[in-house]
């Protein structure tokens, strides 16, 4: 088939579905206008030194070798992927091991209250969920430390000590979305042929065979994709952590796109902060292709 009749079939393939394709425009326009081209602003500004006042200074690479010479950048990296990493691990498991909890629960009013309960706070910002986690690791009538006192334990400065900063922010946005991710789970678990099972129990399995053997692989394509989803947000972690912290923790806390909000907005060092921006951004397209290698996404 030549160039010219490959044109001339697809054109008669757009005009036979030009519906499809007008409706798709305004998609294809508002990405273009609100996330393409500020995208590309922002890596022309990257290349300049950026002033309130004044024209702006071409300076090509340098922002970008001022940031790699940062140690505060380095700093930063270092703390996104050990909190980062953190939560996919324990945000990985703990989803999957309450939604086949959850799956084996008989009693239906009970499943769907927990369901509830377990969900509720993915619904709430970051400004609330912050505040509950503060007011109870409060060493003043917070309800750990209230305990620790009932048991004969000191009282412990939660969001003073850098022992648990790491942890708190681990632990604070597990608990956020893990009931967003269980309930996938329990979605797909509820997809799984019944056959499977009743072949697994004419075999003899029993119910932890049934759920090693049977549930958990027919759950794996989900899993690759809560994995991926999960990864493309493990260096843009900044809401909670612009809550939850304080000068005590800061230094173990600081992450990437803190490091990107203090320098642009208040260093007012616009294109320091937009090079930073697009490391993270390059960060972020490798660790994506690196997990679909890791996990077979793609079925290689």
């Amino acid at each position: 088939m030549t160039s010219q009749s490959k044109l001339k079939e697809t054109l008669k393939i757009m005009r036979r579905h030009y519906a499809l394709y007008l409706m798709i425009l305004p998609v294809i326009l508002f990405m273009a206008i609100f996330s393409y081209y500020p995208l590309f602003r922002g890596f022309i500004m990257s290349l300049h030194e950026t002033r309130l006042l004044g024209s702006d200074e071409f300076v090509g690479l340098a922002n970008y070798i001022a940031v790699l010479q940062d140690p505060f950048f380095w700093q930063a990296m270092r703390n996104t992927l050990i909190i980062g990493g953190g939560i996919l691990a324990l945000g990985f498991v703990a989803p999957i091991v309450t939604a086949i909890a959850l799956n084996e629960v008989k009693n239906l009013f009970f499943k769907k209250v927990t369901q509830t309960i377990i969900y509720l706070p993915h619904l709430f910002s970051w400004v609330i969920i912050g505040g509950i986690w503060i007011f109870m690791l409060s060493p003043n009538g917070g309800l750990v430390n209230e305990v620790l006192l009932f048991f004969g334990r000191e009282e412990v400065h939660f969001f003073a000590s850098l022992r648990y900063a790491r942890g708190i922010m681990v632990l604070s946005s597990v608990w956020r979305d893990m009931g967003y991710n269980s309930i996938i789970y329990l979605a797909a678990i509820a997809a799984i042929s019944p056959t499977l099972y009743e072949a697994a129990k004419m075999d003899g399995a029993n119910k932890w065979q049934e759920i090693t053997k049977v549930t958990i692989p027919q759950l794996f394509p989900t899993m690759q994709v809560v994995i991926l989803l999960n990864m493309m947000g493990i260096l843009r972690i900044f809401d909670q952590i612009f809550v939850m912290r304080n000068p005590a923790i800061a230094r173990d806390v600081n992450v990437l796109m803190i490091y990107t909000f203090e320098e642009g907005i208040v260093n007012l060092q616009m294109g320091i902060a937009t090079a930073a921006s697009f490391l993270v951004i390059a960060a972020t397209v490798f660790l994506v292709f690196l997990s679909r290698r890791i996990i077979k996404y793609d079925g290689s």
